[in-house]
């Protein structure tokens, strides 16, 4: 273990608190942070994707947030290469990185090093699986993907059509369903000494009310405001899966009025906060910190550090 990299993970579904005992951790330990959102990864798109304020990351550096342009493809295999080479930049300085961040595919990608297969994209094939999908929509297509590779389908949403799409793409290029892919992509071991907690609360509740608490804070912060410029200026095709953006479509267009889209934003979010929690609960050796237990963020990140250091891993 002494030749890995040591690395903290705080994962959780939104509006866990995340962000706040990750910073408050950094800046005891003399850490850095990188990000693990896949939606905070471009520019502009703030409010809805809550991307931490200046004052809210308190001069603690983040890294991997805010540095794509929205019509920029990125996939989880380059978000692996790219947060590697972060890490070890951190580390070569001696600080200790952070992972921070509710994208599951990504921390477990990431931590678990996988190795993804170099199966290169068609563009003929994947105009004809888009092609399928907008004739038959987005079940008739999980629906495919559940008979050719039902482990890969019970793990992906069927509105995450893009994951489909590759899924399917893999198994018609080479006749191996995406699942077997990974299988084989773990010859390597991890390079990292890893320990992820995960922030949740044991009154979930008291987490939908977090969540509808900030939704009504991005709404403060002109969460309308940016949502219409993506809109107006074509940027939903990348931001589809940015919950708070294609809710509002409907108020756009006059068909809904404000409080039904502000009503699916928070209910969109909760349904979101649930599968994230499905995803981390099958995460080998997560510690689970139930955050309703404890009276402010010190006392979560007293715990983390005693754990940090009976690993050894500071």
């Amino acid at each position: 273990m002494d030749d890995k990299i040591p690395l903290i993970v705080i994962a959780g579904p939104t509006a866990s608190g995340k962000t706040a005992v990750s910073v408050a951790l950094a800046k005891q330990l003399g850490a850095e942070i990188v990000s693990a959102d896949s939606m905070q990864i471009y520019k502009g798109l703030s409010i809805a994707t809550a991307k931490p304020t200046a004052e809210e990351m308190c001069a603690v550096a983040h890294h991997l947030i805010d540095f794509l342009e929205p019509d920029k493809p990125f996939s989880v295999a380059d978000y692996v290469k790219l947060a590697g080479e972060k890490i070890r930049d951190i580390s070569s300085r001696g600080r200790l990185p952070v992972i921070c961040g509710g994208t599951g595919l990504y921390i477990s990608s990431l931590v678990d090093n996988i190795l993804f297969d170099d199966t290169a994209g068609d563009p003929v094939l994947r105009a004809r699986l888009e092609a399928e999908l907008s004739e038959k929509g987005n079940h008739a297509l999980w629906e495919k993907l559940r008979l050719i590779d039902p482990e890969t389908a019970q793990k992906v949403h069927e509105n995450n059509t893009p994951r489909v799409i590759r899924a399917l793409e893999v198994y018609e290029k080479t006749g191996v369903p995406i699942s077997v892919h990974k299988i084989n992509s773990r010859r390597e071991e991890s390079p990292y000494n890893a320990l992820i907690f995960g922030l949740t609360f044991s009154d979930r509740q008291m987490l939908y009310d977090r969540i509808d608490l900030r939704v009504d804070k991005m709404l403060n912060m002109g969460l309308v405001s940016e949502c219409r410029e993506v809109y107006e200026t074509g940027g939903l095709a990348t931001c589809a899966q940015a919950i708070g953006y294609k809710e509002l479509i409907p108020y756009f267009e006059d068909r809904a009025d404000f409080a039904q889209c502000i009503s699916k934003i928070k209910q969109e979010t909760r349904h979101y906060a649930k599968r994230q929690l499905t995803w981390f609960r099958r995460v080998d050796g997560i510690k689970w910190i139930e955050c309703d237990r404890y009276g402010d963020i010190d006392s979560i990140v007293d715990i983390i550090i005693k754990d940090i250091e009976a690993l050894r891993i500071k």
